[in-house]
């Protein structure tokens, strides 16, 4: 018989200038959100200081498999209906179109 010995997995996420996003910069293990918190302030804030840390359970993150991209980021350039075409653009708008 064995015992998972391990603590939870926290990913990690920091913000290093305010108004900046949050960056994954690695993982922690912990058996708390505090924990996690200490742990990841131990070995991702070293070198920089952080604005805001987050520390979220590994197992709450939800992702998309690399077999199902195609499907799932589909432009879905048949759906006309998604598209401002029918918006009559007013003269003297510059329009950016991607």
């Amino acid at each position: 018989m064995t015992t998972d010995t391990q603590w939870n997995l926290w990913e990690v996420f920091v913000q290093l200038k305010t108004g900046k996003p949050h960056e994954h910069v690695g993982s922690v293990h912990a058996a708390d959100k505090e924990m996690a918190m200490q742990n990841a302030r131990e070995v991702y804030a070293r070198r920089d200081k952080p604005v805001s840390m987050w520390v979220v359970p590994a197992d709450s993150i939800s992702a998309t498999l690399p077999q199902d991209s195609e499907s799932f980021f589909d432009p879905a350039d048949d759906k006309v209906y998604r598209h401002p075409l029918f918006y009559k653009i007013p003269k003297g708008v510059s329009v950016d179109i991607h």
